[in-house]
């Protein structure tokens, strides 16, 4: 049976949702209602969000956006400490649930991206369109700079997005590209005033539901069949990278 709206849309501590008549279901993450604070929390649930989500055949249309002024740009202290085969084990498990299952979801997504995103973003830029605040802006802050391998996902997304070159730039710098720089390189489609974001993608939004239900399910299938198999591919491979170069180098690494 699939899942049933009312019963899912309450039931995660870092997402909250919202779905009006046309189907069009706005996921929005935060932390106790203000910018979400990523740690092992929303790294556990989302993927689980996802999955009711992409299950739900009443969900057309799904906008992906943040909470206040920022998309994700800080971490919690869950991730610091010893790393062991078990502790890996299961940020393994829910990083890799994490994307296939966001990539699952069978309907159109738009990613608004409220503000900064130097944690996850690649979890807005996978989206079908992609627009963007026009103070935001995208890095991979949490990786390489702080002595981490950049394995879990961020290392095919990115190079996949800028070109291999820039991408690896991108991993390895720390580089932190605007709204307007990312627009400019293809990774955003639209910068906004943040005043006008989520209107714009709620317009969108219902441009794509006007579409009937199989022409939304097989585009998003034919539109993220390349991505999924990269993944398939890549993701299970570095996140154990990450994982072995973070239990060599513990303490001075923090997790994915």
């Amino acid at each position: 049976m699939p899942p049933i709206f009312d019963e899912y849309s309450t039931r995660y501590e870092h997402v909250a949702m919202r779905r009006d008549a046309d189907g069009i279901l706005e996921l929005r993450l935060h932390t106790a209602g203000g910018p979400l604070i990523w740690g092992a929390g929303p790294h556990t649930e989302l993927g689980y969000a996802f999955t009711d989500v992409g299950s739900d055949p009443e969900n057309r249309v799904v906008i992906l956006t943040g909470t206040g002024d920022r998309f994700i740009a800080a971490i919690d202290s869950t991730w610091i400490g010893p790393m062991s085969p078990k502790k890996w084990d299961t940020i393994y498990a829910h990083g890799k649930r994490l994307l296939q299952r966001l990539l699952d979801i069978e309907v159109p997504v738009i990613g608004a991206v409220n503000g900064p995103a130097s944690v996850h973003a690649e979890l807005a830029v996978l989206s079908d369109i992609v627009l963007a605040a026009d103070h935001a802006y995208f890095s991979d802050a949490p990786h390489f700079r702080r002595g981490t391998v950049p394995g879990d996902g961020v290392h095919v997304v990115w190079p996949l997005l800028l070109g291999p070159n820039r991408g690896r730039y991108f991993l390895l710098t720390g580089q932190r590209l605007s709204s307007a720089d990312a627009a400019e390189l293809g990774v955003v489609s639209e910068v906004l005033p943040a005043d006008r974001l989520l209107d714009r993608a709620w317009e969108l939004a219902r441009q794509l539901s006007a579409q009937p239900d199989t022409t939304l399910r097989y585009t998003r299938e034919a539109v993220t069949l390349p991505i999924k198999r990269l993944l398939l591919d890549n993701l299970g491979y570095g996140l154990a990278l990450e994982g072995l170069g973070a239990y060599a180098s513990w303490p001075t690494t923090s997790g994915s």
